[in-house]
């Protein structure tokens, strides 16, 4: 018992943004951080993207013709696992 392994840290870094060239210099920014500090780095695991959708109609007192605007957002997500 005197001579105990090191303990070992996990950490879990979850990055979620609308923009992916944000997110992935970031995810860069982070990786080239963690290999300077002699840490190991699995990642940037890239998860499904996530898109939200709203369907309005574009008259805004729904009188005339029934026409529809189609919106969408894109929620990129991202893992990165330090140990």
């Amino acid at each position: 018992e005197a001579a105990a392994a090191p303990v070992v840290h996990r950490v879990r870094i979850t990055l979620t943004s609308r923009n992916v060239k944000n997110i992935e210099k970031v995810c860069a920014d982070l990786k080239r951080a963690a290999i300077g500090k002699k840490l190991k780095v699995s990642g940037p695991v890239r998860m499904p993207t996530k898109k939200l959708k709203i369907t309005t109609r574009k008259s805004p007192c729904g009188e005339g013709t029934n026409t529809w605007d189609k919106f969408e957002m894109r929620i990129h997500k991202r893992l990165i696992d330090l140990h």
